[in-house]
């Protein structure tokens, strides 16, 4: 089963994405900010779960979206995962422009079968 860590400080967003991702048969890791979510990618624990697909808000406390996407490029094990970007600020793409993990942008609100799709999309272009 896939696995897709969603990583959004909105609960309302992160339980949306977790309804539509189950529907489609993935398994749903949750991180509420970077920080969070860059602890559990990074913890030492043997039976760690790396995702397939990081879904990446940008706008975060304690660690930002930016901030986390390039800290996993530095790290081998990571730095191949693609992350969707979810975003209501579509500047953002700039920032982001010479990043190699970045599989798509989606600006909320969301379209769920367009963002199901992406999802999907990218978990194929990983086999």
């Amino acid at each position: 089963m896939s696995k897709v860590l969603v990583v959004d400080d909105e609960k309302d967003v992160v339980y949306l994405i977790k309804v539509l991702m189950e529907r489609e048969k993935l398994e749903v890791l949750e991180a509420y900010n970077g920080l969070e979510a860059y602890n559990k990618l990074t913890a030492k624990d043997p039976n760690k779960i790396v995702p397939d697909v990081i879904i990446l808000d940008i706008m975060m406390p304690e660690m930002d979206g930016y901030t986390l996407q390039s800290k996993l490029q530095e790290i081998e094990e990571l730095s191949h995962i693609p992350i969707v970007i979810l975003t209501a600020k579509g500047q953002m793409k700039d920032l982001f422009e010479l990043a190699s993990n970045i599989f798509a942008f989606v600006e909320k609100p969301f379209e769920p079968k367009n963002l199901v799709k992406i999802v999907k999309d990218a978990i194929a272009s990983k086999k």
